[in-house]
């Protein structure tokens, strides 16, 4: 069959947050890319909460940023309200939220796709892959038509066999008024690789009109507005408006378990697992049996609409079951559902199947990204999007594969944890799972990453020039701190100590004087200490003053992991004859395969003797194994 569409680099299929910044990325780094949707209406929607960011998520965020990716700036330009989390906590764990209108952050991503040099869209359906020899060379859509490829970037999202639940009623779908990927779901099976089935939700849409917000607790946006991006400005905001919260209860809960019956969770119809930190509603009932009430954030969906999404109350259960326990919250008694909740249940492949490029280790140049790799949330998906993007390019030019490690971003972390330890329930991101978490904080994801994302040739010159500035404004703060001198007994010390309430025993900088706990760069910024300088800025300087011994320390950690990952475990070592490792461990090691002993470090039930047994191993007969490798 001729080709009828390309010759293409890359070719993206899925135009969620993941196929976004597949395709943004390759194309940015020069390669001809093609983003196949099934409508191109939808790409960049929001499927389930209007919401970017949030406690770990937005530390993806901020590093999808400082690598050129959308994800941030769209939220700055769709952002109805943004807080800072764990505000009270130390910078590590802070993280910044913006509640979405679902209409502004679609333009603003469709706008930044439209507008990239070097992509081109497609509206279609792929059902079937073109495989020869173990590579991949293009897709067949539903039109008929053939798109040749060096590289294929899979995002499917939900869409792989899709099914929709409601009580006892269910279809395929995507999502809700969209078709599933059936036949690539099936072809995708076929091939050597691990699947099973992933399930999520979405909670009931409800009009504004008729909700009492009058009896619930209000929660204003924080002023001065955070901003996501580092081309971002609070000037890009639109108009802010506040979210509510209000609470299910006992009649609630009672509504909830008489309807289990009708639950496809509860009834073995749902075989997938389900996402653990983000519950359905009936879940949280039976899990939780002892709690009187859950809380419900009442979120808007948008600037221009009435409509709301209650998010704390995801539910599969019928559509009467919904209407009744809705009616049952305080603040919902008059309240008119627009639409109903459900849960979708979806294929997933084990992204242990994949190499940390996330291309899969069965055919080459296929590269998998999103729910399709057992994940949830947006910023997660956005994230694979962007390394698979990037390695997919990188495969086109004949250069190594680039995935950040875990001790330089979140990024990282998260492609780790997949690649070594699957998924077998959604994956969601935490900054508990980042050991380095001092050193990956959301502020210093630029200093991190930019660097790095210029040689790649993803970083646009506006925003390295940018970045260049703040790194250097960075840098003259940290040169002022570290040369000004305060004097213990003149009046201009002795005025500072008083403002901070910390004394001066002796004459010292103002370096070794932030260093205090109590003080902040307020404090020496009202008394005119201080060069003439963003506060951003200032503030970036106080946290590099304040964790520079506890991140000196974490880098000696990094030193020691590092020692560990340059000791290679080749391709083809037997672990079978190994003396000492357990069988259990034997049989993990031959299904993962790790790379290093930091990635065998992290297989479950991993001893620290079994790692020594390893590194003996290696050494002993390491000219033996790199030729059995060769």
């Amino acid at each position: 069959m001729p080709c009828d569409l390309g010759p293409f680099d890359v070719l993206v299929i899925g135009g969620g947050h993941a196929g976004v910044e597949a395709s943004l990325a390759a194309a940015r780094m020069g390669a001809q890319t093609c983003l196949l949707t099934q409508s191109i209406e939808t790409i960049g929607q929001m499927s389930c909460n209007p919401a970017i960011g949030g406690i770990g998520k937005s530390h993806l965020v901020k590093e999808i940023d400082a690598l050129g990716g959308a994800m941030a700036l769209a939220a700055d330009h769709a952002g109805i309200q943004f807080r800072t989390l764990n505000s009270s906590k130390g910078p590590a764990v802070r993280a910044t939220r913006a509640q979405a209108d679902r209409v502004l952050y679609k333009a603003a991503i469709r706008r930044i796709v439209e507008n990239q040099t070097d992509l081109v869209l497609w509206q279609d359906e792929v059902v079937d892959l073109i495989v020869k020899n173990d590579c991949i060379r293009g897709a067949l859509t539903r039109l008929g038509l053939e798109i040749l490829a060096e590289t294929i970037v899979l995002t499917t999202g939900t869409f792989l066999g899709g099914k929709i639940y409601m009580g006892e009623a269910r279809h395929v779908g995507g999502r809700a008024g969209d078709a599933p990927s059936i036949a690539l779901a099936k072809r995708l099976r076929s091939l050597p690789l691990r699947v099973d089935r992933l399930k999520t939700g979405t909670p009931p849409r409800i009009d504004g009109k008729k909700v009492d917000f009058g009896c619930m607790e209000k929660q204003p946006g924080e002023s001065p507005a955070p901003v996501m991006s580092l081309l971002g400005s609070r000037q890009m905001h639109p108009r802010q408006v506040p979210c509510y919260i209000t609470h299910t209860n006992g009649r609630t809960h009672e509504i909830i378990r008489a309807g289990l019956a009708e639950s496809p969770m509860f009834s073995g119809a749902i075989e997938g697992v389900g996402p653990r930190y983000c519950p359905s509603i009936e879940d949280k009932v039976v899990r939780f049996a002892e709690r009187q009430q859950h809380q419900i954030f009442v979120e808007p969906e948008g600037l221009e609409t009435t409509e709301l999404y209650p998010n704390g109350i995801s539910t599969s259960l019928s559509f009467a079951v919904q209407r009744e326990l809705v009616a049952s919250i305080r603040g919902f008694e008059r309240a008119h559902i627009t639409r109903p909740g459900y849960a979708i249940e979806y294929d997933f492949f084990d992204p242990r199947d994949l190499q940390t490029s996330l291309e899969t280790k069965v055919i080459e140049g296929l590269f998998f990204a999103g729910q399709i790799n057992g994940t949830t949330g947006y910023e997660e998906a956005a994230a694979q999007g962007l390394i698979a993007g990037v390695n997919a390019a990188n495969k086109i030019a004949g250069r190594s594969a680039w995935t950040p490690q875990r001790h330089e971003a979140y990024i990282g972390v998260l492609i780790d944890d997949l690649t070594t330890l699957g998924a077998d329930e959604p994956y969601r991101m935490f900054t508990s799972r980042a050991e380095y978490r001092l050193r990956l904080r959301q502020d210093n994801a630029d200093f991190r990453l930019t660097p790095a994302g210029h040689e790649l040739g993803l970083v646009s010159p506006e925003r390295w020039r940018k970045f260049n500035e703040r790194r250097a404004s960075i840098k003259r703060i940290r040169e002022h701190l570290a040369r000004t001198r305060i004097l213990k007994d003149s009046e201009s010390g002795q005025a500072l100590a008083s403002t901070c309430n910390e004394p001066l025993s002796s004459d010292s900088t103002l370096e070794e004087f932030l260093r205090r706990p109590s003080v902040t760069v307020e404090h020496l910024r009202r008394l005119g200490w201080l060069i003439d300088e963003t506060i951003d800025h200032l503030q970036q300087a106080e946290i590099e003053v304040k964790y520079e011994g506890h991140i000196r320390r974490q880098d000696k950690e990094i030193e020691r992991a590092k020692t560990q990952s340059t000791m290679k475990l080749p391709t083809f070592m037997s672990f079978a004859n190994i003396n000492g490792l357990s069988t259990e461990l034997k049989e993990k090691l031959s299904d993962f395969r790790p790379q290093n002993l930091d990635q065998a470090s992290r297989i479950p039930g991993m001893t620290p003797a079994a790692l020594s047994l390893l590194a003996v191993h290696i050494k002993k007969h390491g000219k033996e194994l790199q030729q059995i490798s060769a």
